[in-house]
């Protein structure tokens, strides 16, 4: 073009032609640079908008949603996957190939509830009193021949009552002695009290084992503040203030304390030891801290639950608690595990529950993805399931052999899909911590007693929110430690199916005779095959 305007137009001519081709270039190149950047705030504009709306249902799902990880309309999800397949942006059909045959999805099994009367003359460990009706008099003559009529048998029937809690004066007559052979004037009468067993374990104190186990389970085991129980004790005929309550409960941790370290060191000795946290404000003058309750769960050979009270969420907690623990610690991505795992040179096990819940909360930013995903995750779930009951090499084998593959149909799946999520994008997050925890959460296929996800850790998380919902705060620090020490032993014993408030009233009546080396004979477990049959059901933890 340039020769063509050199040939046929004058020098002048030319320049004012090549001045504004030059023009039009700047101008198309601003307008291209101008495109570039309302496409850029297009798209950025897209992704604010997904994210709020992301928020937006995971807002609405936390106030009016179910609390399971499970997609929005399940029934329509699964007679529809196969049509979402086509749209993935990846051969998703290909992915999940043999994985539906390897692990085919299971339902989970339901408990059954019993409906109808319950066989009341079953139940032989309430107690019993029996009521007998007779026909007495002329009621027992015969109305037709007036004969007394005999008894041929019996119809029986029951019906259950309650008896309200009762308070009960204990009086302790301890009887003096003195040896009236060795006095002289008053002096050396060898005076002696006869041994008083059964009162308080609080030094001088009013309360008997069981009032003080009564108020502990009361508190940590049911989430009955201190000023509801004040009432509930007015109602019954005796008042107690909750200052004083409060009071007594320092004294049972105290005495409980033994017992609670025991059962910290027993859980630092587990193979895989699990653990949570949770917020537990703590009063502080203008507005309560951000205090925090931490859990941790032995295995089945270490079977406690121990509960630790911090001010803060910092390393240091955790830190000090695993002090001598060496295996492997199952917790979710909090860093502040990260410097326990390197100085201590810990394995470190994921949770896949908290992997598919990054997923399922974000499903309204990428639906087909998410269900892609979660199927695939749901498959590895449904391969423990049946893996739950077997030994550990068969259990180690059937991991190796069906949730290897589809751990790497996964891997694949989500590398993918990184490369063409932008940055911001909600989904991304997802994606990203499941690859930046891909060694933690895969520890399981290696080690058969690395469970797939901390779900039963995270029960235990309940009891410390309803606690908080009720009691609101710890009033002190050592409130907090108090409250970590009994939520230890009701938690214990609810695992091994043992009723808190027999379990604490025997403790605490023996509390003060307990030696150093008796100590293990009190842990829950041990006490359980000892001297208590099972109470309450521990199929589920609460």
């Amino acid at each position: 073009m340039d020769d063509a305007i050199a040939t046929h137009s004058s020098p002048a001519e030319v320049a004012r032609l090549r001045e504004q081709v030059a023009k039009y270039e700047a101008l198309l190149a601003q307008r291209e640079e101008q495109l570039a950047q309302a496409t850029q705030q297009r798209d950025e504009f897209k992704l604010k908008i997904l994210r709020l709306e992301l928020r937006l249902a995971q807002f609405l799902k936390q106030a009016y949603g179910p609390r399971a990880d499970r997609l929005s309309c399940i029934g329509q999800l699964l007679l529809d996957f196969a049509g979402h397949l086509d749209a993935l942006p990846t051969d998703v059909a290909e992915l999940l190939k043999g994985v539906e045959a390897s692990a085919p999805a299971e339902a989970r099994p339901r408990r059954l509830r019993t409906r109808g009367r319950r066989d009341l003359g079953e139940l032989t460990d309430l107690p019993l009193i029996e009521q007998k009706y007779e026909l007495t008099g002329e009621a027992c003559n015969c109305p037709r021949c007036q004969q007394p009529r005999e008894q041929i048998g019996a119809d029986v029937s029951y019906t259950i009552d309650f008896v309200p809690g009762t308070f009960t004066r204990i009086k302790h007559i301890q009887c003096k002695y003195a040896c009236r052979a060795c006095e002289h004037d008053g002096f050396n009468p060898n005076i002696a009290l006869g041994v008083k067993t059964g009162g308080s374990p609080i030094d001088k104190g009013m309360p008997g084992p069981g009032l003080l186990s009564f108020i502990a389970v009361s508190k940590f085991a049911d989430y009955t503040p201190l000023h509801r129980l004040e009432g509930i004790f007015a109602r019954q005929g005796f008042e107690l203030d909750r200052s004083t309550m409060c009071a007594w409960m320092a004294d049972v941790a105290a005495l409980a304390l033994p017992v609670y370290a025991r059962m910290a060191d027993r859980v630092r000795r587990a193979h895989v030891l699990a653990t949570d946290d949770t917020v537990m404000p703590l009063l502080e003058p203008g507005k309560a801290k951000q205090a925090r309750m931490w859990i941790y769960r032995g295995d089945d050979d270490h079977p406690y639950n121990v509960f630790d009270f911090t001010t803060s969420r910092g390393r240091d907690g955790p830190a000090q608690f695993l002090q001598g623990f060496s295996q492997v610690l199952l917790a979710d991505a909090y860093g502040g595990y990260d410097g326990v795992v390197v100085a201590q040179e810990l394995q470190r096990a994921g949770c896949w529950a908290h992997a598919r819940r990054k997923f399922v909360d974000a499903e309204s930013a990428g639906p087909e993805l998410v269900r892609a995903v979660v199927h695939l995750i749901n498959a590895l779930f449904a391969i423990e399931r049946r893996a739950k009951d077997l030994p550990a090499a068969e259990r180690l084998r059937l991991r190796q052999v069906e949730s290897q593959p589809a751990l790497d149909r996964l891997r694949n799946l989500l590398i993918e899909q990184k490369l063409k999520l932008l940055p911001k994008h909600p989904l991304a997050a997802a994606v990203g911590y499941v690859l930046n925890q891909w060694e933690p959460l895969t520890l399981f296929t290696t080690d058969p007693a690395v469970p797939i996800d901390n779900n039963l850790a995270e029960q235990q998380m309940k009891r410390i929110a309803l606690l908080r919902k009720n009691a609101l705060f710890a009033a002190t620090p050592h409130g907090g430690r108090i409250a970590a020490i009994l939520s230890s032993l009701t938690s214990t014993c609810h695992r091994h199916g043992i009723n808190p408030q027999t379990y604490l009233t025997q403790l605490l009546a023996n509390a003060r005779d307990i030696t150093a080396d008796q100590v293990d004979d009190w842990l829950p477990d041990r006490w359980k095959l000892k001297y208590a049959p099972p109470a309450e059901p521990a199929s589920a933890e609460q």
